[in-house]
């Protein structure tokens, strides 16, 4: 506890550590760059930098408080070091604000405004750098970077790949994967995190927008769209509606505006994924198959199983994601003459998550030899193309998805945090559905704000030993201990983003913890609401069973890989 001076007023401070923290925690929003709260200090940008009362000034992020400093945070001095650092970066920067993807909410741009940079007086002498396109999921334009390292730490620190790094020394500095590489080369696993930090573009998304509008227009094709749970929590924010709070209804009301056929709820191959891994888990307990089973819902965990611990990809679940399984049994929905009506069906999903975009090109994921995801749109490309079509999305009436994929249970929203996938097994597993028992399992650990949640649980007279882990970096830790004998798991539930899916990497940016707890929050308040709480208890997957998906329940529901 200590007690610091802050621009003539007194503000305690606990444990925040270092200065930039509690001058936040006084109301006083300093201008930042290379800081991030969950990433190592790095202090390249000096944007943060204070005064004391001796005129020392210093950067904020990078100095621990001490009780009874005395600083100032808007001198003339600050002023004017901070305009001339933005004016600094701006000259060594493309600056062709108005076509580029973050010019809607570019923090340079932003600090560039709040600083009053009218002008740029210094002469760019930087070479001009090609864009990397190699990847399916992510855009690398090296023109737009700040050397702030925040993709770097991000992708060492978060995800523990190491992808990115820094080559050169001083005005030749330039971040970019070991000796020039491709990022596709890479030990990538396109989980968009280093996107999410990036203040510019310099990493964005690579969009498919366009290719959507084009199916759109074309009156040979069925354009149908399915909706993964985390993407309804993320939207509503950026057209001012309360944040994380589900808009499920008017994301169906805006796609069909715009033109899509058939809107779809992933939820309900979310309740297929629970019924069948967790006969695949039953299984594999039973028969002596590869234990711990490895959860196969997130693209970018299981990348990383199979590049980083190849000797474990058999315990990879067999079942194809939720995208997956939906899009199968779409495309062989529409297979049927009568109902494909002589057109094309392309399915186009829309997920909170890049990597799905590298998903789709998998060949484990094509049934008769066609692809059966044909695009993959983030939540932030879905709101660019709410923003397009010109809609108030706050007053748009919410309406029902479509049938017959348009309904799934609560377990089933529930698969987009992290936890959710497990607890929806849990809930299979057992017989009774009493609010009790629904709550006694989602306090059993499996929920929870730690990124490493370890928990038993007992069935039919075994303990069944789970562990739930989010962040890539925490899922090495634990495939470490596994891989050395030092932990033991019947089941590993990995997801690649901290937190899950409300925090992929195709989510909208600046995502404070406020933000994070909230969409959460979202999805267990969907769940809440939910009058059906387990898969296995959704009538239409009932119907599914019985009809489209009678004995084609491998091909369409798993992946064609040998256990």
């Amino acid at each position: 506890m200590g007690t610091m001076t802050i621009d003539g007023r007194k503000v305690e401070f606990t444990d925040e550590k270092n200065v930039l923290s509690i001058i936040r925690k006084a109301g006083i929003n300093i201008p930042t760059l290379c800081y991030h709260s969950e990433l190592s200090t790095f202090g390249a940008c000096r944007l943060c930098t204070v005064e004391d009362d001796r005129g020392r000034t210093f950067a904020s992020c990078s100095e621990e408080p001490r009780d009874g400093m005395v600083i100032f945070t808007n001198t003339g001095k600050l002023r004017k070091y901070r305009k001339l650092i933005v004016e600094l970066l701006l000259a060594a920067h493309c600056r062709d604000c108005t076509t580029c993807e973050r010019s809607a909410n570019c923090t340079l741009r932003e600090l560039a405004l709040r600083l009053g940079v009218k002008d740029v007086r210094f002469q760019n002498t930087r070479p001009e750098y090609p864009l990397d396109f190699s990847s399916p999921s992510i855009v690398r334009d090296p023109n737009k970077c700040i050397l702030c390292g925040n993709c770097v730490r991000a992708c060492r620190e978060l995800q523990g790949i190491e992808a990115l790094g820094f080559a050169y020394r001083g005005t030749d500095a330039i971040v970019m994967p070991a000796f020039g590489r491709d990022i596709v080369t890479t030990d990538c696993v396109n989980c968009g995190q280093c996107r999410v930090v990036c203040p510019t573009a310099a990493i964005s998304i690579k969009s498919h927008e366009e290719q959507v509008w084009d199916a759109l227009a074309d009156p040979n094709v069925r354009v149908v769209a399915q909706i993964a749970p985390a993407v309804r929590v993320a939207v509503g924010k950026e057209f001012g509606l309360p944040n994380g709070r589900s808009q499920m209804g008017r994301i169906v009301n805006a796609l069909h505006r715009m033109g899509f056929d058939e809107v779809y709820d992933t939820t309900i191959s979310a309740d297929l994924t629970i019924i069948e891994e967790t006969n695949e888990f039953l299984d594999r307990v039973a028969n002596g198959g590869k234990l711990p089973l490895l959860t196969s819902c997130c693209p970018a965990w299981v990348k990383f199983v199979e590049d980083q611990f190849p000797e474990y990809e058999n315990n990879v679940s067999t079942c194809r994601s939720p995208q997956g399984m939906l899009s199968a049994t779409i495309k062989e929905y529409f297979r049927d003459p009568e109902k494909a009506g002589d057109k094309k069906t392309i399915v186009v999903s829309f997920m909170p998550c890049t990597a799905k975009k590298m998903e789709i090109t998998w060949d484990r994921n094509r049934t008769k030899d066609e692809p059966d995801t044909d695009f993959v749109l983030t939540s932030t490309e879905l709101i660019r193309m709410i923003k397009t079509s010109g809609f108030d999305f706050a007053t748009l009436e919410p309406e029902a998805c479509d049938v017959p994929f348009g309904f799934g249970s609560g377990a089933g929203v529930i698969f987009g945090a992290s936890g959710g996938v497990t607890e929806a097994v849990l809930r299979r597993l057992v017989p009774d559905h009493s609010q009790k028992t629904l709550a006694s399992i989602a306090n059993c650990g499996v929920r929870g704000d730690g990124f490493i949640r370890e928990f038993t649980v007992p069935y039919n007279g075994i303990d069944v030993k789970v562990c739930v882990v989010s962040g890539l970096a925490n899922a090495r830790a634990v495939m470490e201990k596994v891989q050395n004998g030092e932990a033991e798991y019947h089941l590993i539930e990995g997801m690649a983003c901290r937190r899950g899916c409300v925090m992929g990497g195709g989510q909208p940016v600046h995502a404070g913890d406020r933000t994070k707890e909230a969409r959460t929050k979202g999805l267990y308040n969907a769940d809440n609401t939910s009058i059906i709480k387990k898969s296995d208890e959704n009538p239409m997957v009932d119907a599914l069973y019985a009809g489209l998906l009678k004995g084609k329940e491998h091909e369409l529901l798993h992946v064609h890989k040998k256990h």
